[in-house]
């Protein structure tokens, strides 16, 4: 029988699938990092309040990085190049989804527009991280090799979407209300386009590694359309609702050091 379980325990107990899925999620947070670490540089002088937590945001998913590549390295398994139909960051600023590059290497400050932009952006793509972490903590919390990993993971997902959440509200406040919600709507409808397109990338090279027999590769690639099917017609919506966070001020304190 199918189930997420099943599949990914296929994927942890395989070295070829593991090293490419290891090397996927690795390549995704070092450019997450990156990116955070350079808005945090250029908030505009009357958002440095901000920068701090930007900041932290990034040295977590520095943090995931290293923490996906030295999964990679207790297996003795070197990283391998990430297949562009499969890097869901590029894809999204394909589709002009937060923050260009570009405007993120030059040395201008952002504005208090770009800000928002950011933080939209962020709260739809952590919703989605915050999500698929805590799948992984269900079915391999107490795994002996990824468990501890998972669980640390998904803490820090759980303060990204947090912070996300409270800063929009706050910016809200201060007359932002409209453009946050029809950023955070152009947002959800391409995350999820995007996730449909890496899924069945990341599935299809999967399939490939470890021999999956069509049937079962179609059967796979009909989940994930119907999830996105749900996702277009109502599913989205829960990306782009706002609450106030149980934890506020989530990321006001230093990134720990890494155990």
């Amino acid at each position: 029988m199918l189930s997420a379980r099943s599949v990914f325990q296929e994927i942890l107990d395989d070295e070829h699938s593991f090293q490419l899925f290891c090397s996927i999620a690795a390549s995704g947070e070092a450019q997450g990092g990156w990116e955070n670490a350079r808005i945090a540089a250029l908030v505009p002088d009357g958002m440095r309040d901000l920068a701090p937590k930007v900041a932290r945001h990034g040295a977590d998913e520095d943090k995931h990085g290293r923490v996906f590549r030295a999964l990679l390295r207790k297996r003795g398994l070197p990283a391998v190049p990430v297949p562009p139909e499969t890097d869901y960051t590029m894809l999204l600023e394909r589709r002009g989804i937060g923050l260009a590059h570009t405007r993120l290497r030059a040395d201008e400050p952002l504005t208090e527009q770009d800000v928002v932009v950011y933080l939209a952006h962020s709260r739809v793509t952590e919703q989605r991280a915050a999500e698929q972490m805590a799948l992984l903590v269900r079915h391999f919390g107490d795994h002996p090799e990824i468990g501890r990993a998972v669980r640390m993971i998904s803490g820090d997902e759980d303060n990204h979407l947090a912070y996300c959440h409270e800063e929009l509200l706050r910016l809200a406040r201060r007359g932002h209300g409209r453009t946050i919600q029809r950023v955070l709507r152009q947002s959800a409808l391409a995350e999820i386009a995007v996730h449909r397109d890496v899924s069945l990338a990341v599935m299809d090279h999967m399939g490939r590694l470890l021999r999956w027999p069509a049937a079962k590769s179609a059967a796979l690639a009909a989940g994930i359309r119907a999830g996105y099917a749900y996702e277009r017609f109502a599913g989205w919506h829960r990306m782009t609702a706002l609450r106030m966070p149980d934890r506020l001020d989530a990321l006001g304190t230093p990134a720990p050091a890494p155990a």
